[in-house]
């Protein structure tokens, strides 16, 4: 077991052990334990009931956060001709095509999502090994390979957050800042529980929200209430 500091150790001692926690007090807690000098990022975990290892039981998806997260989120967007134009304006921090993807290939990765057009995927594959590990490859699943863009950079500059199921059936995703308040993070979890509520894979059977725990970037995990999750979304 690692070991962890005298501050880490206060602040899980005053989360009562083994308690299911109602979202609002989970997130006061959350909040309250924090003891960093930066502004902390509140994380949500989710546990569902599936095994990523079908194809029918992957949970995948992408959801606009209310309260965004609150970070500049730089966005980078593939395209040519009046497309180009239409994400500058949009409010794109990178726009290009063949240039960019020299960037990259020579090791830059000052952005933080990734749009391209469906007619500039075919470059933009050749430094699909590049992006891909650090989940900045462009897809269509997630509606960041579109010819929409002003769309999609708009969205993506205002919260919209991608996630996925990992194999162990837990999905990770930042829910805003400490400095939002409890209220705000509370909008934000219900927008994104609202959302997985609807992927729910018709071949999941049994429990769908195994457990939900929220934490601070350095501060311990919070369990929540999953008998609370419909009263929040409704």
């Amino acid at each position: 077991m690692p070991k962890h500091g005298k501050k880490y150790n206060e602040s899980s001692g005053k989360i009562e052990s083994g308690k299911r926690y109602e979202f609002n007090e989970a997130i006061d807690a959350a909040i309250s334990s924090s003891y960093t000098k930066f502004d902390e990022t509140i994380d949500l975990a989710v546990r569902l009931g599936v095994d990523p290892r079908h194809a029918d039981q992957m949970v995948r998806g992408t959801v606009i956060l209310p309260n965004g997260l609150g970070k500049e989120v730089k966005v980078l967007v593939f395209a040519k001709g009046e497309k180009e134009m239409e994400a500058k304006t949009a409010g794109a921090e990178f726009v290009g095509n063949e240039e960019l993807v020299d960037k990259i290939k020579a090791g830059w990765f000052g952005f933080d999502k990734a749009v391209s057009t469906p007619d500039m995927m075919g470059t933009v594959g050749k430094i699909g090994r590049l992006l891909g590990p650090r989940g900045l490859m462009p897809n269509a699943k997630t509606g960041t390979v579109t010819f929409d863009v002003a769309k999609t950079v708009q969205e993506l500059k205002a919260g919209k957050i991608e996630f996925r199921v990992e194999k162990t059936g837990i999905i990770h995703a930042p829910m805003g800042k400490v400095s939002f308040g409890s209220q705000k993070i509370v909008e934000n979890i219900s927008a994104f529980l609202e959302t997985i509520l609807k992927l729910k894979p018709s071949s999941s059977k049994g429990t769908y929200l195994k457990g939900i725990a929220v934490s601070t970037t350095m501060g311990p995990g919070i369990k929540i209430d999953t008998t609370l999750v419909k009263e929040l979304v409704t």
